[in-house]
């Protein structure tokens, strides 16, 4: 074999390496919570050496960040607003609203880990919630972005606001749903909360004289 052909095999393993420590550190959170989640677990459900672990990730905070940013990066895409020939503003917005509630009934990963992060306090703050509020935080901007687009008239302060109102409404949807379980429909909830917000919009800004 040349060395490129081994270079390329080689590239190839640590990826694939780094994806099956990564789905076994989620199934390890998801049923342990951050404490529980360790790397001799992680180690024993994927079947790599814990020193293979540590060749990728300097400790256990360090896996659950990039768990966090991975799951957050397959979500991101769904946060985009489709086009004009979708629809209406009002089907636009529940358009989006509905795959981003698809997005995390696939890849809730970084949403169930960074709220269990978020809302615990440490003398040292975990990286993993770090990044969880750095990616909340893009999420939030993103969403105002949105809000702008589909109410240009609205006011800055105004459009901040409702970003803030429909990423905590967003956060207990998806809490609920947690509680609830596959009963309770995200999709046709995050579509709602879309419709209520958009609505929300379109009163602020004719209050305002927009």
């Amino acid at each position: 074999m040349t060395r490129p052909q081994t270079t390329r095999r080689k590239r190839a393993n640590g990826v694939e390496s780094r994806q099956r420590i990564l789905d076994a550190a989620v199934e390890i959170a998801g049923e342990r919570g951050y404490e529980g989640t360790s790397i001799a677990a992680v180690s024993a459900k994927c079947g790599l050496p814990a020193s293979s672990i540590y060749w990728h990730f300097k400790d256990k905070d360090d896996l659950i960040a990039a768990v966090i940013e991975r799951s957050f990066e397959t979500w991101l895409t769904a946060l985009v607003l489709p086009g004009e020939e979708t629809g209406t503003p009002l089907e636009r917005a529940t358009a989006m609203a509905a795959n981003v509630a698809k997005a995390l009934v696939d890849a809730p990963d970084f949403l169930r880990l960074g709220l269990m992060l978020a809302l615990e306090r440490r003398p040292v703050e975990p990286r993993g919630r770090t990044v969880f509020l750095q990616v909340r935080e893009i999420s939030r901007r993103r969403i105002g972005e949105v809000i702008r687009t589909l109410a240009p008239d609205l006011d800055e302060d105004a459009a901040h606001t409702l970003a803030d109102y429909a990423v905590a409404g967003a956060d207990g949807l998806f809490i609920h749903r947690e509680i609830a379980g596959d009963a309770f429909d995200l999709v046709a909830m995050f579509a709602l909360h879309a419709r209520l917000v958009y609505e929300a919009a379109l009163r602020m800004t004719a209050r305002s004289g927009g």
